[in-house]
């Protein structure tokens, strides 16, 4: 079991093709297509800007990238889903498929009680959780075309970055002080 799983992080850490970044614009246009009406109707989502200087939004960038985006993308994706060149039944890789996007989106709440207290109740509410099963689902799709962890660490980054900094998200999570 180990070793499987020391693979699947192998092959998905190859470097990205242009197949790749296609899959990566293709999915964040369709994740904002959803997420962004639903945001804006639900109120969960509002236009600011979030960051005092460019120093503060450079940590945060890079904070951004290993957690929740990398860190969370080997879990819920490579290391939970088969990797694409494994051979297994599409009936197994959706029920992988389902585990995986059903602890993702759990997860969220469990730490917000637990690891990340600045997540409740942000974590809790369930446009939070919507938003959160899709952005689950669209990184589930791009991994199981792609077969890249690279592609699935970009896609969360990307709608992490512009929900914190753009869209409200660091007042949701810290308050009024941002």
């Amino acid at each position: 079991m180990i070793s499987t799983l020391i693979e699947r992080l192998i092959f998905a850490s190859r470097p990205m093709n242009s197949q790749d970044w296609l899959v990566v614009g293709i999915t964040l246009l369709i994740y904002g297509a959803i997420a962004l009406p639903l945001g804006f109707n639900s109120r969960f989502l509002r236009v600011s800007q979030s960051f005092r200087n460019l120093k503060e939004l450079f940590q945060g960038l890079v904070a951004i990238f290993f957690m929740p985006s990398l860190i969370e993308e080997s879990i819920f994706r490579v290391l939970l889903l088969p990797h694409p060149t494994e051979k297994i039944s599409t009936i197994m890789w959706c029920f992988w498929a389902a585990l995986s996007l059903f602890l993702f989106i759990i997860y969220h709440p469990i730490n917000a009680l637990t690891f990340y207290p600045q997540g409740n109740p942000t974590f809790m509410k369930p446009i939070f959780l919507t938003l959160t099963g899709i952005l689950g689902l669209v990184c589930t799709v791009a991994y199981q075309l792609t077969g890249c962890l690279w592609v699935v660490v970009i896609i969360h980054w990307a709608v992490v970055v512009i929900w914190q900094y753009c869209l409200g998200g660091k007042e949701k999570l810290y308050g009024s002080k941002f």
